[in-house]
């Protein structure tokens, strides 16, 4: 038999002796201790960890390497005490869109792509602002991008209307055009809205665009420190009235830090009631999601990088496992069961929650692969260095040094 590509000497999470790795037509074909088979190319991951290629629940993917641009005083107010200049951050950073323009998106686009093949991110969900500022810039060069990266990274393009839709005529108009040019997923950000009533008609008017066009639905809620938010509960009834169980993720969810216990554990329950997935991204924020606690209780959590360089974050690289690594302090999972769990949050578990299907380091899952220097988990998220070898779609994709 001759396969594709066959990786030997590896070693994975679910095994103690090292292992051969075969692909054949995108898929893995075989896993076995000793197989003896040719291929196109032979792969030796000397000891070193293979596992399923690294997936980002999150990225604002049209805003990277604008921090310059917008300026200092939305990241001084989205940091500051408690996350309470939350909006006010949004509303300063928001100035700078009406200087959108494909043109320039789309190179900053690249670099943070091209960044992702090399730490093997291979799945993408990428948000694109849209309103009346912004218009469909960012969602025009986040598609293009997505053709030009396929079989390196999958994007999913979100339509998301960062600032609004009550308190921004048209934006709503905006979001239905973003997804008759192709966008992927409907998109939201219910509680930068002025009322409670304007916050469940964000909501429900997001929820009837993703109905209408069989869309799965990602928003950003109760990103704010504000323990009476409640758009993640608005957002979960919403999913169980429509049948959207599965298709729907709550980015962020900071509140929840804030919540009374009682109203905490009955959200969980709803939760998972409403099959609604959540992405944290802890290392953006002053408070974080109850990440430790949703897991417990069997609530799928996903981590994300959120931003690169922008507005509301300095820093960043679409390195999943640099995510991982921030995550582990800033949630306090140190323990070595901890640092498994992450890692799911960056492949398997994360495949759950943005609906990615196969994405599992098996016989008939998708070849879609890391190759790390380091031999187990603690390491690699120790180290966070870029993977030595990238598979997406059973070719090797890996930029050498």
């Amino acid at each position: 038999m001759s396969y594709d590509i066959l990786i030997k000497n590896a070693k994975t999470r679910k095994c103690a002796e090292l292992v051969s790795i075969a692909i054949e037509g995108g898929k893995i074909a075989a896993i076995e201790k000793d197989l003896h088979a040719d291929a196109k190319q032979v792969i030796d991951a000397k000891g070193g960890l293979v596992t399923e290629s690294f997936i980002n629940g999150h990225l604002h993917l049209d805003k990277v390497y604008t921090l310059q641009m917008a300026g200092e005083a939305a990241l001084k107010a989205y940091n500051g005490d408690g996350m309470g200049g939350a909006m006010t951050s949004i509303e300063r950073a928001a100035d700078f869109k009406a200087a959108y323009d494909e043109s320039w998106i789309i190179p900053n686009v690249r670099k943070a792509c091209d960044l992702a093949v090399k730490y093997g991110n291979t799945h993408i969900r990428a948000f694109a602002d849209v309103d009346t500022k912004a218009r469909l810039e960012g969602v025009k060069a986040l598609l293009k991008a997505r053709e030009e990266y396929k079989g390196r990274v999958e994007l999913q393009v979100v339509a998301f209307p960062q600032d609004g839709v009550a308190r921004e005529p048209g934006a709503r108009e905006l979001v239905k055009q973003a997804l008759d040019l192709g966008a992927d997923v409907v998109g939201g950000i219910p509680w930068i809205e002025f009322t409670k009533e304007d916050e469940q008609d964000h909501v429900d008017s997001m929820c009837a665009y993703a109905k209408e066009y069989d869309k799965p639905i990602s928003m950003l809620l109760d990103d704010v420190g504000d323990a009476e938010e409640r758009t993640l509960e608005m957002l979960c009834k919403q999913s169980i009235a429509m049948g959207w169980q599965g298709r729907v993720t709550a980015q962020h969810c900071r509140a929840m830090e804030l919540y009374p216990e009682n109203y905490f554990r009955k959200l969980t329950s709803l939760l998972k009631q409403a099959g609604v997935g959540i992405v944290s991204d802890p290392h953006t924020g002053p408070l974080a999601a109850r990440v430790k606690d949703l897991l417990a209780a069997g609530v799928p959590v996903a981590l994300g990088q959120d931003d690169i360089q922008d507005a509301y974050y300095p820093f960043g690289e679409c390195n999943m496992l640099q995510v991982a690594f921030l995550a582990s302090h800033l949630l306090r999972m140190l323990t070595f069961d901890d640092m498994d769990l992450l890692y799911d949050m960056i492949t398997t578990t994360a495949a759950k929650v943005l609906g990615i299907e196969n994405h599992e380091l098996k016989v008939g899952g998708n070849a879609d692969i890391v190759v790390l220097d380091e031999s187990d988990v603690y390491h690699a998220i120790w180290y966070h260095r870029a993977p030595v070898y990238v598979i997406k779609d059973g070719k090797d994709i890996t930029v050498k040094a």
